[in-house]
């Protein structure tokens, strides 16, 4: 009798087999990894700006006091405008020049081109793809004890199909002033 050492060709044929599948795995395993971490990378930007415009609500307390007739509360995002007179290169915002409704609407151009860019942005660089935000506000409590409530929601394009929809995430922030 024979003795036969070594590997026949169907062995080999078959372990070449076996690692390519376990290749595949692990690349499949990496574009997922990326994909989530993308992912995770626009969820904290989305939370960045979020508490970035609400900092800049809670920082223009005179337009904020007004309450339900507030700048932030009465402008869409989109609407809002650069306020060159908000904007001193060399020295802090002039009160008499820059009025805090201009500071809000400043301040909703400013977040408005952070969240979702436009060529009216300038330098300025969208942080989400075809990022989208919205501001809503409304009155809690009876007088005198009334205040505002904002919800912030961004929403972005997360699975990059060219629409934002339903399938991709919404970030939403509530705060009170």
């Amino acid at each position: 009798m024979k003795n036969n050492s070594g590997f026949t060709l169907i062995e080999v044929l078959i372990a070449m087999l076996v690692l390519a599948v376990g290749l595949l795995g692990l690349a499949g395993l990496q574009a997922v990894s990326l994909r989530n971490n993308l992912s995770a990378y626009n969820r904290t930007q989305a939370t960045q700006l979020a508490y970035d415009m609400a900092d800049r609500m809670r920082a223009n307390v005179a337009d904020t006091s007004n309450l339900a007739t507030s700048i932030y509360n009465t402008v869409a995002p989109t609407a809002g405008t650069v306020q060159s007179d908000c904007k001193p290169a060399s020295a802090p915002p002039s009160p008499a020049t820059c009025t805090p409704q201009d500071m809000a609407r400043n301040d909703l151009y400013e977040w408005n081109c952070a969240v979702a860019g436009g060529n009216a942005c300038g330098n300025i660089v969208a942080l989400l793809p075809a990022g989208l935000a919205t501001i809503a506000g409304g009155l809690v409590g009876t007088a005198p004890n009334q205040h505002m409530m904002y919800t912030i929601t961004i929403n972005w394009d997360d699975n990059r199909d060219g629409s934002v929809d339903n399938l991709d995430p919404r970030f939403q922030m509530r705060f009170q002033l």
